[in-house]
């Protein structure tokens, strides 16, 4: 049984899921889909096409799925899809994505998403993300699960973060930040392994030593980026953690920060 407040405004055309509450003063638009157990606090407005998945939780004052903010932007029927058991808390926004820029903005699973964060249009953001108060993501910006961004940092278009990466308060990132790294400043640079991140989430001693040696030969021993990425390949070659390493440096269009 869905819970709908008598002041919230639910478009005939919103699909409300069972057990799912919509708090008041919320307005739900056309093509609205919500799924299982999903709480939408007061004062929310969320616009369509809109896909949200079971058990969120959206604090308050959050607008959702509206138009992207991008001059090139002529009004197309495009996407946000959000996964299940995400909290959004107080004034985010999430843009719907572009018609240049594939049509849809998307957010995974288990993500925390913190007060006057900003997902641009056609950003994608994997699992398990934790976005500090008003970090912010311009459009085409992808993030890797397990990635934590500090608290009042700015994300430039098309940069992505690599898995388990963390980023610290203040930062803003121009260049695309490797996984498992630790990165901040203006703009951001590398400064290490994050190794209490990699523990945390269940990395052995081994692995982590692995990472910390192909940090090593990839930025303090002088090697021309391409002749790191051939030793790592050899040198560790079918190990898994240095395999997505190397994939995501060679797939790099914006280039990589450096320490």
């Amino acid at each position: 049984m869905t819970n709908i407040d008598p002041t919230a405004r639910v478009s005939s055309n919103a699909t409300i899921g069972a057990g799912s509450s919509i708090g008041p003063g919320c307005i739900i638009g056309d093509d609205v889909q919500i799924g299982k157990d999903t709480v939408i606090g007061p004062y929310c407005i969320i616009e369509g096409p809109t896909l949200i998945g079971d058990s969120c939780r959206f604090t308050g004052y959050a607008s959702i799925g509206s138009p992207p903010q991008d001059l090139k932007y002529k009004g197309g029927k495009t996407k946000l899809i959000i996964g299940d058991d995400n909290t959004i808390r107080e004034f985010v926004t999430i843009n719907r994505g572009t018609e240049h820029g594939g049509g849809i903005t998307s957010i995974g699973c288990h993500n925390l998403i913190m007060a006057y964060c900003h997902v641009a249009h056609d950003c994608h953001l994997g699992d398990h993300i934790v976005m500090g108060n008003v970090a912010t993501l311009a459009g085409h910006v992808q993030v890797d699960d397990h990635v934590i961004i500090g608290g009042l940092s700015a994300v430039h278009q098309f940069t992505r973060l690599g898995q388990y990466a963390i980023i610290g308060g203040g930062s803003m990132v121009s260049l695309d930040i490797i996984p498992y790294a630790m990165a901040s400043g203006d703009r951001a640079r590398l400064f290490g392994i994050n190794a209490i991140g990699l523990k945390r989430n269940g990395f052995n001693a081994d692995a982590i030593k692995k990472i910390k040696k192909a940090y090593k030969i990839l930025f303090k021993e002088g090697l021309v980026l391409n002749d790191a990425l051939n030793r790592l390949e050899t040198e560790f070659s079918g190990v898994e953690e240095i395999s997505r390493l190397v994939t995501f440096i060679r797939t790099s269009e914006r280039g990589i920060a450096r320490g």
